[in-house]
């Protein structure tokens, strides 16, 4: 579902504009490479629902001035973020952080609910100490219809600018 890379990847840029490496989940052996704590990030169990009537939210204007349709559509879902680090100060100093950027510095089309986290723990495969962190969420997409006729353009998840999507 493009609409959850769009999620996972907003939060992976929150995290780095935080100060925290990070990159998406399943790091194999690289997080064991590290030197510095890493945070890895996906998107669990994602429900969806329409906003407005059928996803309408009605009408905005572009920059070119032309009015166009607007829909609009709602991800309940659980991102998960997992902090690994060579030492244990160094893991819950990147929770802390972790924690700092999930509550209050993502895009506006992602609204934190619940933070939870386990308990600091050594992973055997990869050698580090593991923090384990689940945040409820639900995230605000918006789509506008398309210049010839009823096609819509990606569903965008709100507050996120289409060039970042791209790269």
């Amino acid at each position: 579902m493009k609409e959850l890379r769009q999620m996972r990847d907003a939060v992976i840029s929150a995290l780095r504009a935080g100060g925290l490496a990070a990159e998406a989940a399943f790091p194999g052996k690289w997080a064991a490479e590290r030197k510095t704590p890493l945070a890895t990030v996906a998107v669990g169990a994602a429900e969806g629902r329409a906003l407005g009537f059928c996803g309408y939210l009605g009408e905005a204007r572009g920059e070119d001035g032309e009015a166009r349709e607007v829909y609009g559509k709602r991800l309940e879902g659980v991102i998960t973020v997992d902090v690994r680090a060579e030492r244990a100060a160094d893991c819950e100093e990147g929770g802390e952080t972790a924690a700092a950027v999930l509550l209050g510095k993502l895009p506006e089309g992602i609204r934190p609910g619940e933070l939870s986290w386990e308990a600091l723990a050594w992973e055997k495969q990869t050698g580090l100490f593991l923090r384990r962190g689940k945040l409820q969420c639900e995230a605000l997409f918006l789509a506008e219809a398309g210049d010839e006729g009823p096609e819509f353009l990606d569903f965008m998840l709100k507050g996120v600018l289409r060039s970042e999507q791209s790269a």
